[in-house]
């Protein structure tokens, strides 16, 4: 399997350079040539398989199509070491509970910092200690979060072998929680920087680091955010188990709602349905900061600016530059790559904005590509967690909330629609009292987190400040 750039940079490349690369020179997001397909008999297989040897087992079995210049025996190896009960708290890894009516929760959120975001990086960091020590070279990895990212980031690659970790994050735009997770860390490889601004900040940081080729190379920077296709194909794997678990045959159809802001957990998605995961619909749930809802509505993809960037009860979804958007856009338009490049390459950076509502290609949006949209507000938010706690027993997060009340809007009957679990409540504890007058348990590995020390430095939103901070670091 080969990896070519949406914008156009086709030199062939294997996983293993693009798992240490991020972004391509080009500017462009990483893509497999083709998407390997699952037939029927193969699809009655992986749900035997998954039955029979569990989460672990599967995730080699749709990662080997994907990855050939790892040997299998290792490739097996690292999804084994990464899928544990031990890690995840679980068996299923990802159990899938039903709700009502059809609506059912995938729990996403059994790992090491309770949020969806450990099923990736967990593997992304293994498989960055077993490329960079079959290589015998350092990496330092730099990453933006707008929440969960950072910590589940940090967990994995703590102690990790030729890994650094430069994280940049919203400066007192998380919950308190999710701060403490990350800043609480000690680990000498791990830096943490709260940038002055919004995540929209963070990110571009990270791209126009990325950009500068020759720093990217002098200092061997990589990325663990969602641009970077290991993270986005980790993901892929528990559509399929969700899909297992919500259905009793290979010819039912699934519809999966997920809370989106960056694009890259349902584009997972997208990637499964174009394997062939019978998906009736993929649900874009957004919060106030509505970008991705405003395109499946109206075909204009519209960023904000920082000061339009609204500060909401589900923070980790407050962006309004979609990352990964630029890959589902690069298949819809048939993987024109020099358009693609013209719409996020020039557009974007001319104008702001760019509109497909006219173009023949828009209705395939829903029609060929399953998607649909809307969006919740905070008080969406407080009515569904009050409504999932006291009628049917369920505490939820914020970001959770969002999914559910969207997906409310588009159950089908005979199709279940699954919601991706974001994160456990307790990362949003001052929205859950707010909604339920009471706080959310803490898990005991987390108890006094919040009183734990700090080590982090606030940095101005600037690149060339956070390249001056790698260099002194790597000294």
């Amino acid at each position: 399997m080969h990896y070519l750039s949406t914008r156009g940079d086709a030199t062939p490349r294997k996983f293993c350079d693009i798992l240490l690369e991020g972004l391509a020179p080009d500017g462009g997001l990483y893509m497999p040539v083709r998407y390997p397909q699952v037939d029927g008999p193969t699809l009655a297989k992986w749900r035997k398989l998954y039955a029979e040897q569990g989460y672990a087992a599967l995730a080699f079995a749709i990662l080997s199509l994907y990855i050939d210049d790892i040997p299998a025996a290792d490739l097996k190896a690292i999804c084994d070491k990464t899928y544990t009960e031990e890690v995840f708290g679980t068996p299923q890894i990802t159990p899938v509970r039903a709700l009502e009516g059809g609506l059912n929760i995938e729990g996403l959120s059994n790992g090491p910092t309770i949020a969806f975001k450990d099923m990736a990086m967990q593997l992304l960091g293994n498989l960055f200690e077993y490329e960079l020590g079959r290589r015998g070279e350092q990496l330092n990895i730099l990453g933006a979060t707008s929440g969960d990212t950072g910590s589940a980031a940090e967990y994995a690659m703590r102690g990790k072998q030729g890994v650094r970790v430069f994280m940049l994050s919203p400066h007192g735009r998380m919950s308190a929680f999710q701060q403490a997770q990350m800043f609480s860390l000690q680990d000498e490889n791990i830096h943490n920087l709260a940038v002055e601004g919004v995540f929209d900040d963070c990110q571009d940081i990270v791209k126009a680091v990325s950009n500068d080729l020759e720093f990217k190379r002098q200092y061997k920077i990589g990325t663990v955010n969602s641009i970077n296709w290991a993270r986005l194909l980790a993901q892929v794997v528990y559509y399929f188990a969700g899909y297992f678990q919500a259905t009793q045959s290979d010819d039912q159809q699934v519809s999966f709602t997920v809370p989106s802001g960056n694009f890259g957990n349902i584009c997972a998605g997208h990637v499964a349905r174009m394997m062939g995961l019978p998906v009736a619909h993929l649900v874009v749930a957004t919060n106030e900061n509505d970008v991705l809802d405003e395109f499946f509505r109206t075909g204009v993809y519209r960023v904000r600016a920082s000061a339009d960037t609204y500060e909401t009860s589900s923070p980790s979804m407050d962006i309004s530059k979609a990352s990964n958007f630029e890959r589902f856009v690069f298949d819809l338009l048939g993987r024109n790559a020099k358009r693609t490049a013209e719409l996020f390459g020039k557009q974007l950076g001319s104008q702001g904005f760019f509109d497909l509502s006219q173009d023949p290609v828009f209705p395939l949006a829903a029609s060929r590509y399953g998607f649909v949209s809307g969006k919740s507000t905070h008080a969406d938010r407080l009515d569904t967690i009050r409504d999932c706690y006291n009628r049917l027993g369920t505490m939820i997060d914020t970001h959770t909330a969002d999914g559910v009340k969207v997906a409310r809007e588009h159950v089908q009957a005979g199709v279940p629609m699954i919601v991706l679990e974001t994160a456990l409540p307790i990362k949003f504890a001052d929205t859950i009292t707010e909604a339920l007058g009471r706080q959310p348990e803490v898990p005991a590995k987390f108890a006094g987190i919040e009183d734990l020390p700090k080590r982090v430095q606030v940095v101005k939103a600037d690149a060339d400040g956070i390249k001056k901070i790698i260099r002194q670091a790597c000294v």
